[in-house]
């Protein structure tokens, strides 16, 4: 079995084994990494729990040994015993680390807390930089950027026993608390110092990421901007903070730290592992990243020919006594400017999936999902009327590399689906052809 490591990386759908199990029963495999007897035994409780926690990783059997399946999520698990586990997502049969942390690093910039990415940087690739890392040190950097810059200072109303006057006297606590010592002054005043919301929550951050960080790097520029923010205390009510936040018209320089603090603070991601050990994750699911990865790009390369619109939900599958049952939400739907008729629309769905095109055997049908037909079915009939054309954009891989040839045909053809790949790693043009409806991209 391989050595147990604090850190390690899995592939998205790959597997985790307790790695201080010796009964020998453990597959050797390229999947299955080892992780420490602690690590998988809390992520086990986990997987059994009814909660939403569970929704990540299953358990399962392979070869007769016990298992953890990590299904479609991407980012970092943390465990209490200080184990991180990288899962990247699978966009190849043989998936690169370097490759896919990339290419997710440049999904998550679709998503509105993750806009201040850097994704141009060589040395993602060449130095294998884990994705907390990555994180981290972006993070740091802006802050570094931010002390440059200066730290902005506000008036701060102070309340304090001092020896001579200033500000205002507070009558009633001068009585309470100066009636024997009247050579001092209870007082009221204001002063000008670095102590205001925005500064309090970036500290909080610097002093939360300490803890995670491996790098050395990293821990050196943060010891450098910690003692930077000594004199700004942490931020003992983070909410009321955040909602005291005001960016001037000259603290833009603000934006990009205080985007990242609220992150970090937040657990850095939707799905968290607080329980009672305080741990938590780092996830993403894919769907949604991917979602929102192709729909930005729609958005910004596809013009001239309609409007773009994401998440659409006006229709619904049913109705019962007027009320609508079970919204139908595309992921996108191309709504053509030149003509009111809907069989000209085009009604788009992304499937963060593998598919195959090799793969025809009737059995196998591309390893294309029957329920994913249905659903573009009921799309079909409720928004365009049973008429036109409907598209799936699975992932490009090295086994679905182009679009299918020809349409999948409901009705006879009167309603047609298009299977189309998405190339995640391509230049920003060549990301995806829709040359099937006519549509160029720029």
């Amino acid at each position: 079995m391989p050595e147990v490591k604090k850190q390690t990386t899995v592939f998205e759908f790959g597997y985790l084994v307790n790695g201080d199990d010796k009964s020998g029963k453990v597959p050797a495999s390229p999947q299955i990494k080892p992780i420490s007897g602690e690590a998988y035994n809390y992520l086990r409780k986990l997987c059994l729990c009814d909660d939403s926690e569970s929704r990540f990783m299953r358990l399962k059997q392979v070869d007769s040994c016990e298992v953890l399946q990590v299904k479609n999520y991407a980012g970092v698990i943390f465990t209490p015993d200080g184990t991180q586990i990288e899962v990247l997502p699978k966009v190849a049969k043989n998936s690169d680390d370097s490759a896919s942390r990339v290419s997710l690093l440049m999904m998550l910039k679709s998503l509105k807390q993750f806009r201040h990415l850097q994704t141009n940087n060589a040395n993602l690739a060449e130095n294998k930089i884990p994705l907390l890392e990555v994180f981290i040190s972006q993070f740091l950097a802006s802050v570094n950027t931010l002390i440059k810059r200066g730290l902005k200072s506000d008036y701060v109303l102070k309340e304090d026993n001092v020896a001579f006057l200033k500000g205002k006297l507070l009558v009633g606590k001068q009585v309470k608390h100066n009636f024997i010592n009247k050579h001092k002054f209870y007082v009221e005043y204001e002063e000008y110092l670095q102590d205001r919301p925005v500064n309090r929550l970036i500290h909080t951050a610097l002093v939360k990421v300490k803890s995670y960080s491996r790098s050395a790097n990293n821990q050196k520029l943060l010891q450098e901007l910690l003692f930077a923010f000594a004199d700004i205390p942490l931020s003992n009510n983070v909410k009321n903070d955040f909602a005291s936040v005001k960016l001037d018209r000259g603290m833009k320089y603000y934006e990009a730290p205080l985007a990242w603090a609220k992150l970090i603070i937040d657990g850095f991601s939707p799905l968290t592992l607080q329980g009672k050990s305080n741990a938590f994750s780092l996830l993403f699911p894919m769907e949604a990243v991917f979602e929102s990865f192709v729909a930005q790009y729609l958005k910004k390369h596809i013009t001239g020919f309609g409007e773009v619109s994401a998440q659409v939900s006006t229709k619904s599958l049913v109705d019962y006594g007027n009320i609508p049952y079970f919204l139908l939400k595309p992921d996108l739907y191309i709504s053509r400017k030149s003509d009111t008729d809907k069989s000209n629309d085009i009604v788009l769905d992304t499937k963060w999936k593998l598919i195959n095109e090799k793969n025809s055997k009737r059995k196998d049908k591309f390893g294309l999902s029957q329920a994913d037909f249905y659903q573009m079915l009921g799309y079909g009939h409720t928004y365009l009327n049973g008429e036109g054309d409907l598209v799936l954009i699975y992932p490009k891989t090295d086994v679905f590399s182009s679009a299918f040839p020809d349409s999948f045909n409901y009705d006879g053809g009167v309603l047609k689906l298009w299977v189309v790949p998405f190339d995640i790693q391509a230049k920003c043009e060549k990301r995806i052809d829709l040359s099937c409806l006519n549509i160029g991209l720029i």
